[in-house]
């Protein structure tokens, strides 16, 4: 079931995150939110001057947020709805990366590759404690961004 999270321009531009928390904190109570069927998306309203023609991941104070919660929620990536792309989106708020509308989001290589590491460590460390160490959605998630990752990686991360 997909979840929407719902962004204003006020939620953003003064980093509340009590939209996302009102969503996340019943699901992670609830123990649903590794439910397979559990799926988040962001509905992003942002009022914005109409001839800019930057992409939502390209205004800082959009990007400002998505920081934030990433901090507060480090393995959300993990139960983003990713058949509608929100983690190719959500990897742009916080990957440097360019835009262009005939190739679409390039990626600048090494900083996609730390932050998918970094995602794999801080989510299989998560998913310990959640009693769930098995990495197979982590790795599904890693291939969505381009990353094969050999199983060994994650049989070192299991336990420690």
């Amino acid at each position: 079931m997909a979840h929407t999270i719902a962004l204003t321009s006020e939620t953003l531009l003064t980093l509340n995150l009590a939209p996302a928390t009102q969503v996340i904190e019943p699901l992670l109570t609830g123990g649903k939110i590794l439910d397979p069927a559990t799926q988040l998306q962001f509905q992003i309203d942002f009022e914005r001057d109409p001839t800019d023609p930057r992409e939502l991941s390209e205004i800082p104070e959009v990007r400002l947020w998505f920081i934030r919660l990433d901090q507060v929620y480090p393995w959300l990536p993990l139960v983003l709805d990713w058949e509608a792309g929100e983690l190719g989106r959500y990897a742009a708020m916080l990957v440097p990366h360019q835009f262009s509308p005939k190739d679409g989001i390039r990626y600048n290589p090494e900083a996609l590759e730390i932050f998918v590491m970094g995602k794999i460590f801080a989510i299989a460390q998560w998913l310990n404690t959640q009693d769930n160490p098995q990495p197979t959605r982590l790795k599904f998630m890693t291939q969505v961004l381009g990353y094969d990752i050999d199983d060994g990686l994650f049989d070192l991360l299991r336990d420690r």
